[in-house]
C-alpha cells in the first residue's frame, strides 16, 4: 500500500514538473501563443499580408537582397516577406529566426524546395535560376527585416 502511494505521488509530481517545465520554456510558449498554423491576415482575403512588418533603413547589401527577393520570392512570400493569406508564410516570423531556421535552410529551400511542415500552405517548390550568391543577398535582406521586427 505504501509503495503504491509513493508511486502515485511520484507520477503526480512528475506530471506537475513537466507542466511547470513546459511553462518555463519561453520559445515553446511563444510558439503555442502564436500558433503559426492559425495566423491569418486581418482581412482574411486571399493574398492579404499575414503579418505587419516594420521596414528599417536597409543596408546596401540588404537593398540588393530586397531587389532579388522582389524578383524571386515576392510572388509567394509577399511584400517585405509578410506572407500572403492562402499562398505562403511570412518569413518575418519567429519560425524563421536564425536559431530555428539557419541560413542554410534558405539555400536548401531554394535549391530543393520544402515539404510543408510548419504551415498549411502546401509544399514549396524549388526555385529555378536563383544562384547561391543571390540567395545570400536575399538572406541578408530577410535577416535585417527580422531584426527590425525583434526576431533574432
Amino acid at each position: 500500500m505504501k509503495f503504491k502511494f509513493l508511486v502515485l505521488i511520484f507520477f503526480v509530481g512528475l506530471a506537475g514538473f513537466l507542466s511547470l517545465h513546459h511553462g518555463l520554456l519561453p520559445y515553446r510558449m511563444d510558439m503555442a501563443e502564436q500558433d503559426p498554423h492559425s495566423i491569418q491576415s486581418t482581412s482574411g482575403q486571399a493574398g492579404a499580408p499575414l503579418v505587419d512588418v516594420i521596414v528599417p533603413e536597409l543596408s546596401a547589401a540588404a537593398q540588393v537582397g530586397k531587389k532579388q527577393f522582389e524578383v524571386s520570392c515576392v510572388a509567394c512570400h509577399g511584400a517585405n516577406a509578410a506572407g500572403q493569406e492562402g499562398v505562403a508564410p511570412p518569413l518575418v516570423h519567429i519560425i524563421y529566426e536564425p536559431n530555428h531556421h539557419g541560413d542554410q535552410s534558405f539555400y536548401q529551400a531554394v535549391r530543393h524546395g520544402v515539404r510543408a511542415h510548419h504551415w498549411r500552405f502546401g509544399n514549396m517548390p524549388a526555385i529555378e535560376g536563383v544562384s547561391q550568391s543571390q540567395v545570400a543577398d536575399i538572406i541578408i535582406y530577410v535577416r535585417e527585416l527580422q531584426r527590425a521586427n525583434s526576431i533574432f
